[in-house]
């Protein structure tokens, strides 16, 4: 797994958000984005990650950052999550995790004494131009948004 560093081009892509429409990179340039990565809808942490992003939505949108999140769930699962936690941001579906594979957020993982593939739940910055600008890897799910707004404001 060879992840994304700073200075490095973001990969362009086009996804399905939670509400069926396409999201593309390209569409976004001019703007800062935030591309989290997380394993799966509805779990205890990608709540709380979720939530605490959900809540600084006007801080975020105060610093000209759009927020995006990143699972292999299905748009339908999406969906129930954007609903069920009232978020105000877009779920953008991986289901084959060309993405999180792209950004180098996608391996081995051990939980429970399994190990299997999945996401790395790591947070991506992507300047106006289009090129990481700074990554989010050390945090906790209830945390996230701090270290974001805090990175952000400095």
């Amino acid at each position: 797994m060879k992840r994304l560093m700073a200075g490095d081009k973001a990969p362009l892509f086009n996804l399905q958000d939670d509400q069926g429409n396409m999201v593309a990179l390209a569409d976004l340039i001019g703007k800062k984005v935030l591309i989290y990565f997380y394993p799966k809808a509805m779990t205890p942490g990608c709540i709380n990650q979720a939530c605490g992003l959900r809540d600084v939505k006007t801080e975020l949108d105060n610093v000209n950052t759009l927020v995006f999140g990143v699972s292999p769930d299905p748009v339908k699962s999406l969906a129930n999550f954007v609903t069920k936690k009232e978020l105000n941001f877009p779920l953008l579906s991986d289901q084959d995790h060309a993405l999180a594979e792209a950004f180098g957020v996608w391996g081995e993982k051990k939980f429970m004494g399994k190990i299997y593939d999945g996401i790395h739940r790591i947070s991506f910055l992507i300047d106006e131009k289009g090129f990481v600008e700074h990554v989010f890897d050390k945090f906790k799910t209830t945390d996230h948004h701090q270290v974001v707004l805090d990175y952000l404001k400095n």
